[in-house]
Order: structure tokens, then C-alpha cells, then sequence
């Protein structure tokens, strides 16, 4: 049984979640032992458009966070640092980890999406 006030989502933001969180944490490890050894190395224009989709993405399940707010692109023109890329990759995380935190528990006889 939901409690009163339990906060609700909608199934396609709860898919993508379900999508993007595996992939967006796969991204943040390597990019983050990327970083490690070379924190000064700059990310190819191709690497950055493969970033960006993925946040895009994430940006779509938190749309209607406040999290949002938080949450940019990188910059194409700018050719940002790993360890740039890195910070802005925590970011998500954890507002995807907040997202599931929201929406996601138990309703007395299984863990579940809580959409509407």
C-alpha cells in the first residue's frame, strides 16, 4: 500500500531511469580512472556528443527536479578536462540516485516505481 503522501513519477520517466542510471554510473567509473591518470587530458568531440546523449537523457528524467537547475550539457566548443567531465558526471549520479530515492520502495509486498 502507497502512503499518503508518497511522491509519484510517470512509467517513462521510471524506464528511462531504469536505462540511463547503469549507464551513466558505467560512464562516471571510467571517465573518473581516466581522470586518475590523466585529469589535464581533454575529452575528443566525439566523446563529448557520446556524453551528451546520455545526460540528455537524464536531464528527461529529472525534468520536473529541482535537481535540473544543476544539471548542464558540456560545451562542445569549450573541450572540457576529464576531470571535469568527472564533477559533472557526480552531479548526475547523484541526482539519479535522488530520482530512484523519490520514487522508488516498497509498497508493503515489493519494491516498486511509484508512477501514476
Amino acid at each position: 500500500m502507497m502512503k499518503k503522501d508518497q511522491q509519484q513519477t510517470n512509467l517513462v520517466k521510471a524506464d528511462l531511469h531504469e536505462v540511463t542510471m547503469p549507464l551513466i554510473h558505467a560512464m562516471h567509473v571510467e571517465l573518473k580512472e581516466l581522470s586518475k591518470k590523466k585529469p589535464d587530458a581533454v575529452l575528443s568531440k566525439n566523446k563529448v556528443k557520446i556524453v551528451n546523449r546520455l545526460l540528455e537523457s537524464c536531464r528527461k528524467v529529472s525534468d520536473s527536479e529541482t535537481s535540473l537547475d544543476y544539471l548542464d550539457l558540456i560545451d562542445e566548443d569549450d573541450i572540457p578536462q576529464n576531470s571535469d567531465v568527472v564533477l559533472m558526471l557526480s552531479q548526475y549520479v547523484a541526482a539519479m540516485k535522488q530520482f530512484k530515492s523519490t520514487y522508488y520502495g516498497s509498497d508493503g509486498l515489493k519494491l516498486r516505481w511509484f508512477t501514476e
